[in-house]
């Protein structure tokens, strides 16, 4: 099993570049993780939010398998402490054989065909982030998440 991070755009500022690269370097000593992070689209001058959020959604797609687990990074999904987002982890890991595809989306949201296509959803905080400052903090909690699993000191309660 495989956890995959879908993100649209790309991230620019180096601070979090940097902060990405130094998580998903550690994460590789816990299970198979995959980034894919999707180009921005072009001549979005002329088009509306809706359009944007259909295109964005249209390139999402493509890249979700029928047997993957999607889960919406969304402002109203369903909040995990750092304990609970690492009990749902491995009891995803011990029970579900399906490839987990978490989706950082673009500035607007998701298109609704991308909600319909989710399984569940999940926010990070009542707080509302940027999309790529979402990225690191996404990727640091599943970093904690994972060393929770493994009973390691990073976590304190």
């Amino acid at each position: 099993m495989k956890i995959k991070l879908i993100c649209c755009g790309k991230t620019v500022d180096s601070f979090l570049v940097q902060g990405e690269a130094n998580y998903q370097n550690r994460l590789k000593y816990y299970f198979s993780f995959e980034r894919i992070d999707l180009s921005d689209l072009k001549n979005t001058k002329n088009l509306t939010e809706e359009q944007i959020k259909e295109e964005e959604g249209k390139r999402i797609l493509k890249e979700i398998q029928p047997n993957h687990e999607l889960i919406l990074l969304d402002e109203r999904g369903k909040n995990f402490s750092s304990l609970e987002f690492s009990e749902f982890l491995t009891t995803h890991f011990n029970y579900n054989q399906r490839d987990i595809i978490f989706l950082i989306g673009g500035p607007y949201g998701f298109s609704e065909k991308v909600y319909e296509r989710a399984n569940s959803k999940m926010s990070l905080s009542k707080l509302t982030f940027s999309h790529q400052m979402v990225r690191m903090i996404f990727l640091e909690q599943l970093y904690r998440a994972a060393t929770i699993m493994k009973g390691e000191p990073y976590h304190h309660e």
